[in-house]
């Protein structure tokens, strides 16, 4: 009896659960068990550019020009950040709930803090619309060259993304970035700050079980040594072997200490060979994966102390 209730339990939170619209559900990109008989022969490398597309999304935005606050400043900002996936929306390449209709928007907190000797620390919360999942990232910037007359600001920068609340999966981006930029003086009290950059993202991923047929039945579920069937692991992907590259480029106005600005980044995903499959890249035609590039518009409005 305890055994039937157990295996009843299980069918209804697996078939009754129900998730936001862009919440993701990745046994829709295959079951890439070769012992099972239906099993998807492109799962892992799916799952592998999936994880990548994800990572373009969660690392689509820096909105902070090179030069950093000074050490006794910080400034608080709300951000909007709206990434067009391309040709990549249907839910066998980004498995959601629901497939996704068009750009997808991320807002977000930024806070920053100056440190001494031109260094700066941040932290962002954002929160992936339409779904119950959150991103957090921490970044530590510094600048190699800022606030001289005719030379331009130069850093480097540090971070590290993590999406939060995902089911079944995780996905960790670590970038470097290097950016350049200059701010120009306007009417004694406005400040113009345009800028551009270089991000260099590794993505890491990884999954728990998946219940590849979470629609099964109690009768299904109830039959000898079938509870378990369906139920296997994604390759882990490393995240020395996964690289995205991001260029962007944006500006940022200060009056007073209202600060506003605007960015765009474009995001290329470049390519890996697979085992089953082949070679997996941007290109879209007559291939079950693929990884065309990432484009987001992001802006900001915040405080600058």
């Amino acid at each position: 009896m305890s055994r039937r209730l157990s295996v009843l339990l299980a069918v209804l939170l697996s078939t009754s659960a129900l998730g936001d619209a862009y919440d993701f559900r990745i046994y829709q990109l295959g079951n890439p068990q070769e012992s099972r008989t239906g099993g998807t022969p492109a799962a892992n490398a799916a799952f592998r550019a999936f994880s990548r597309r994800l990572a373009a999304a969660m690392t689509s935005v820096n909105l902070a020009p090179p030069e950093t606050l000074g050490h006794s400043a910080f400034a608080l900002s709300a951000e909007l950040s709206v990434v067009d996936f391309g040709g990549s929306t249907q839910t066998s390449l980004m498995p959601t709930q629901r497939a996704i209709s068009g750009p997808v928007l991320l807002p977000s907190i930024h806070i920053r803090k100056g440190l001494p000797w031109s260094f700066e620390l941040g932290v962002r919360a954002a929160w992936f619309e339409k779904s119950r999942m959150g991103l957090g990232t921490v970044e530590l910037k510094w600048a190699i060259n800022e606030g001289f007359t005719y030379l331009p600001d130069i850093c480097v920068r540090g971070s590290i993304t993590k999406i939060l609340n995902s089911r079944d999966f995780d996905v960790t981006a670590g970038g470097l970035d290097l950016g350049i930029g200059k701010q120009f003086a306007i009417a004694g009290m406005v400040t113009l700050t345009p800028y551009i950059g270089w991000n260099l993202t590794f993505v890491g991923a990884s999954s728990n079980s998946i219940d590849f047929n979470p629609t099964r039945t109690l009768a299904e579920a109830d039959a000898p040594n079938a509870q378990f069937t369906d139920y296997y692991v994604f390759d882990s992907v490393l995240a020395a072997n996964n690289t995205n590259n991001r260029f962007y480029g944006g500006f940022r106005f200060i009056a007073g200490v209202v600060m506003l600005g605007f960015e765009f980044s474009y995001t290329t995903l470049g390519s890996f060979n697979d085992s089953k499959i082949g070679t997996v890249d941007g290109v879209c035609t007559d291939r079950s994966v693929c990884m065309p590039p990432v484009l987001a518009y992001n802006s900001t409005i915040g405080f600058d102390f």
